[in-house]
């Protein structure tokens, strides 16, 4: 009796720290879930240039090959651009004429500035000839008056009068052609004047022209800059589908470089992973290629939406027929400075990040 009694003594004891064997690893199971967050939906990516020609032509050499290592500013395609020099010596002509033209404009300004200056002074002379003929008329307007109060005393005789009235009519006559003189050099000067306003007009007008055809000849030049496509950044050639000779049309890809100083991990979690998830927190990530190797890095952001919210044709659950499903959200992690200094990561690799939430 005291040894069945022993033995379920074990039993319940042995049972007793089973369940508390199973609790405290339920315990910590489920702080590590919360502290290690995994998922296996992710994989590399980085920054992707596509190379694209902006202008028509025939392909005249291609410097890069697929997989190769290109520094910024390497030379990768060049165009055969003899129709684009033809162009731009077709905008110089063009825009030589029109400064030819404002050069006449120019000169046309100056000349008809000294002309104006001179009728200005023929004005004033005209005005100083007006102003002496009106005083010799007044005088010769008093000589007559007087001649005739001599001549009605007897004192001139009519001879007299007779040269002081033609003295007057010729002194009339002189006031009248000087009046005639000053009208049209005033008429002379105002019309001048608006030759001047009319040049002036055609100068700005000119210039504008100019500046149009500058902005066509830039735009030549331009486009023939552009029948050298260089790489925009450090990195590997890929998708190359450009040959010599081959005919390209505008915005039409030639390859891609790919830059692997800079590459990073989207990681896919579910939506009841991210609760703690924050930026800044450390992230181990292993990589399929490489098992047993470990990068490190940090969370940078959470997206501000689902992954499937963004797809083409998003979930509608407004119809009716909504049918709960587990959402993923996809987390960027940033490697560390370092991390991969041999470049074996490459875009689109599976890898499986691990998040600590906490220490």
């Amino acid at each position: 009796m005291v040894n069945n009694n022993k033995k379920k003594f074990a039993a319940l004891l042995l049972l007793f720290v089973i369940m508390i064997a199973g609790i405290i690893g339920f315990y910590y199971y489920r702080e590590y879930r919360r502290t290690y967050v995994t998922t296996d939906d992710a994989y590399v990516t980085g920054r992707i240039h596509i190379i694209a020609s902006k202008v028509r032509g025939t392909v005249k050499a291609v410097y890069a090959e697929d997989n190769q290592l290109v520094k910024e500013g390497d030379l990768l395609v060049e165009i055969d651009d003899r129709d684009y020099d033809v162009r731009v010596s077709e905008a110089e002509s063009a825009q030589n004429a029109e400064h030819s033209k404002l050069d006449e404009i120019l000169t046309k300004i100056d000349v008809v500035k000294r002309q104006l200056s001179e009728m200005q002074f023929s004005v004033k002379s005209a005005r100083a000839s007006l102003k002496l003929q009106e005083v010799n008329l007044n005088q010769a307007e008093i000589d007559l008056e007087r001649a005739r109060k001599l001549f009605k005393k007897d004192i001139l005789p009519e001879e007299r009068l007779e040269k002081a009235k033609t003295s007057y009519d010729v002194a009339f006559a002189q006031v009248e052609a000087a009046r005639e003189q000053l009208k049209q050099a005033e008429a002379a000067f105002e019309t001048q004047k608006a030759v001047i306003n009319q040049a002036e007009s055609a100068l700005k007008s000119q210039g504008s022209v100019i500046k149009q055809k500058e902005a066509i000849r830039k735009a030549e030049d331009l486009k023939k800059s552009y029948t050298k496509i260089y790489a925009p950044s450090e990195g590997y050639i890929t998708k190359k589908s450009v040959e010599i000779g081959n005919q390209l049309q505008e915005g039409q890809p030639l390859m891609a470089v790919v830059t692997l100083n800079d590459i990073w991990v989207i990681a896919n979690y579910k939506e009841t992973q991210i609760g703690y998830v924050k930026p800044g927190q450390k992230a181990k990530i292993k990589v399929d290629t490489y098992p047993g190797r470990e990068f490190e890095g940090a969370v940078d952001s959470i997206m501000a939406g689902t992954g499937s919210i963004f797809s083409l044709f998003p979930p509608e659950n407004a119809t009716g027929n909504y049918v709960k499903v587990v959402q993923r959200v996809p987390v960027k992690i940033i490697l560390n400075k370092g991390a991969d200094p041999d470049h074996i990561l490459r875009v689109g690799m599976s890898v499986v990040p691990t998040i600590i939430t906490r220490e």
